[in-house]
Order: C-alpha cells, then sequence, then structure tokens
C-alpha cells in the first residue's frame, strides 16, 4: 500500500521518464517481522546522485542507493534480500524483521544518430524506429530531411555536422550511423564524431571507400587509435542487397555492440 509520499515518488518518475532521465525505482516489494517501512514504499535513486523519497534510512538505504548504481550500469533489474538483525554479521539494521526490494532501472531510449538522410538513411532511420530506438538524423540536404522524407525521425537536424552536434547532444548512449554520399563527407564530419563518448560509430562503404577515407583522417591528424573505434564497412555480412536488408545489417551491428557493452553477453 501506497502513502502519499509515494504518490509523490510516482509522480516524480513520470517526470523523470518524461525528461529521459536515467533513474531507479526501489521498491520494498514484501517485509516479514520489523522493518522500516512497508510493501509499497518507494524510492528513486538518480544517475547524478539525488534522491527522491525513502524506503527506511540508514544502513539499509545505503546499500540500496550502492546497488543501484550498478542497476544503472547494466539496465538490468535487481531483486534484494535483506535481514535487520545482526549488524555484527553484515545485516544493515537491527529492527528485527527482513525485507525484499525491487530495484526497476528507468533509462531513456538509446539514441540511433543517422548521418545522411539518402535512401539507406531512411531505411536505418524506419527500422531504428519501429525497433524502439530514438532516432536522429542530419544532411546539409534540407529537402531530405521533411515529414514526407523522414517520418520516423524523432529530430531532423538540416545543416553542417558541427550545426548538427551544436543542436544535439550525443552521448556514451548513442549510436552513430554514417550513410553519407561521398568521402568527403565522411572525412568532414569523422574528426567531430570521433570527438564524442558514443558507443558506436559505423561507416558505409566498400574496403577500399574506407581505406581511401582513413587515410585521408590520418594526413588530418586523427590518431590511429581513434580510427580503431570505427566499424568500417558498417554492418553484419548477411549478404544483403535491399535497402531494407541493409538496414537490418546494420541495426543487427549496433545492437550486437551495445548489448555486448552494457553486459547483455
Amino acid at each position: 500500500m501506497t502513502d502519499g509520499q509515494d504518490h509523490r515518488v510516482l509522480r516524480e518518475l513520470s517526470r523523470a521518464v518524461e525528461a529521459a532521465r536515467p533513474v531507479v525505482l526501489a521498491t520494498v516489494v514484501a517485509t516479514r517481522r520489523s522493518v522500516p517501512r512497508r510493501a509499497g514504499a518507494k524510492m528513486l535513486i538518480f544517475q547524478d546522485g539525488k534522491l527522491g523519497g525513502t524506503i527506511g534510512g540508514g544502513e539499509l538505504e545505503s546499500r540500496v542507493i550502492e546497488a543501484s548504481h550498478e542497476v544503472l550500469r547494466t539496465r538490468r533489474p535487481q531483486l534484494l534480500d535483506y535481514a535487520l538483525m545482526e549488524p555484527s554479521r553484515g545485516d544493515p539494521g537491527v529492527c528485527g524483521g527482513e525485507l525484499q526490494i525491487y530495484l526497476e532501472p528507468y533509462m531513456p531510449a538509446h539514441t540511433v544518430f543517422v548521418v545522411g538522410a539518402g535512401h539507406v538513411g531512411r531505411a536505418v532511420v524506419d527500422l531504428a524506429h519501429w525497433l524502439g530506438y530514438q532516432t536522429v538524423v542530419t544532411d546539409d540536404r534540407p529537402e531530405r530531411l521533411t515529414d514526407e522524407e523522414m517520418p520516423n525521425a524523432d529530430s531532423r537536424l538540416p545543416g553542417s555536422m558541427a550545426e548538427a552536434m551544436a543542436a544535439h547532444t550525443v552521448t556514451e548512449d548513442t549510436s552513430i550511423v554514417l550513410v553519407t554520399r561521398s568521402v568527403a563527407k565522411d572525412v568532414e564530419a569523422l574528426p567531430l564524431l570521433l570527438d564524442t563518448p558514443a558507443r558506436y560509430i559505423g561507416v558505409m562503404g566498400s574496403a577500399r571507400r574506407w581505406r581511401e577515407a582513413s587515410q585521408q583522417l590520418a594526413d588530418a591528424g586523427v590518431a590511429p587509435g581513434q580510427l580503431d573505434r570505427i566499424h568500417a564497412p558498417i554492418g553484419v555480412e548477411i549478404h544483403a542487397e535491399t535497402l531494407e536488408e541493409i538496414a537490418v545489417s546494420i541495426l543487427a551491428e549496433v545492437i550486437r555492440v551495445t548489448r555486448a557493452d552494457d553486459g547483455s553477453d
């Protein structure tokens, strides 16, 4: 049973989800005997350390906060069991009871940032949207970024790469898909993108095209270690031919890399 404080926690959770703020909801789901708060008590733990509500305070709450850091990192829920009897044996309290606490992560959708709004770019945006990702697309051709051309893009950023990045922050929870129309566009965009913490950067084109682009980037002073971050040619080899198959190949690689990074393997 929830009280007024817990209803406020749920309202704060709703605001956090709407604002795409990573947060863990800690809920007491079962209790026995004497415990600080009963089943239904809730607390929020934000990535920046802010808290909302309480599940009882003290060492118990401190341990739940610490466990929440791992939940934020892995994006996986946890069910915690605590006995509040003997601190000398490591228990986080002396109330005399037992309780279970469920830690549930609420994370913003992973962003797929598509550079290049051609036919492949649209296919990637469409599939990424269907998969539940946040979709962002940029191109220096505004006519390619209309509602009709890119109906499934959550954000459309016309202009240069520098302008697009000024309008949208690339975080570690972003995968960048370069499907541009030329080596020159790749070479223009990549030095800026390599300075971001993006989890994945992939570049479309043949192996020969990538050799040309990487040589130009090296000549421009991009360090070899930076170039090692790039997946090129982009995608999982499935002998794709159609636009839709190419999009499947690209998103399959995005999924493989992001799932490996969050510990889902």
